[in-house]
């Protein structure tokens, strides 16, 4: 696990399970010491013990591609609950809560702001925490380009209108924490949607 970042109120802390390589971050308000986990990838056992150790109170998928959500029935048992929106619901073996667009998910004293981002899967949402540049944005967008929309569910024009519509309206300095590899920022991926278009990936 790494300390991602940290400012006044918050910790992002990230780590890499699986064998896809999955990002998962948790959040944590240093205020209240409450946080949330984003994506139970796998390896459940070193989540759990994250999850006790950080302060988790609930978790929180981006979507439901099988990669994202090996360890969720783990984390239900141990008491966790999982939220997913609506249209992905129906790909986790089961679930709490649902997730929907424009709502706001308290953390203590931290506010995340929900977007729904169809395209990747129908139900593809990302997360912005409100008053920092940071956006959760799980498999939509990633340094180069958009998700694969090569699955079942998955749509290219829709994740398309997705990122320009709900993403690259954000500040140029928005830094984008993808579900798998390196981060990025609005501002270095917005010139290039067009060439996404145009390749058609």
């Amino acid at each position: 696990m790494t300390l991602l970042l940290a400012d006044t109120g918050y910790e992002v802390h990230a780590v890499v399970v699986g064998p896809m390589d999955n990002n998962v971050f948790i959040v944590r308000c240093t205020d209240t010491g409450d946080a949330v986990l984003i994506d139970a990838a796998n390896e459940h056992e070193r989540l759990l013990e994250l999850c006790e150790r950080l302060g988790v109170r609930r978790v929180i998928e981006t979507h439901g591609h099988w990669d994202h959500i090996q360890a969720v029935p783990a984390v239900r048992d141990a008491g966790y609950d999982v939220g997913v929106t609506a249209a992905d619901a129906g790909m986790l073996p089961a679930y709490d809560d649902i997730l929907t667009d424009d709502s706001v998910i308290q953390v203590g004293n931290l506010r995340l702001s929900t977007i729904a981002t169809p395209g990747h899967t129908p139900g593809s949402m990302c997360f912005q925490l409100e008053g920092t540049p940071l956006l959760f944005s799980g498999d939509t967008l990633f340094p180069g380009g958009p998700g694969n929309t090569s699955f079942e569910g998955g749509d290219f024009p829709t994740i398309i209108e997705s990122i320009d519509r709900r993403l690259f309206t954000r500040p140029a300095d928005t830094i984008v924490l993808p579900g798998h590899g390196l981060w990025t920022t609005i501002g270095h991926e917005r010139p290039h949607l067009q060439e996404w278009v145009d390749r058609g990936w």
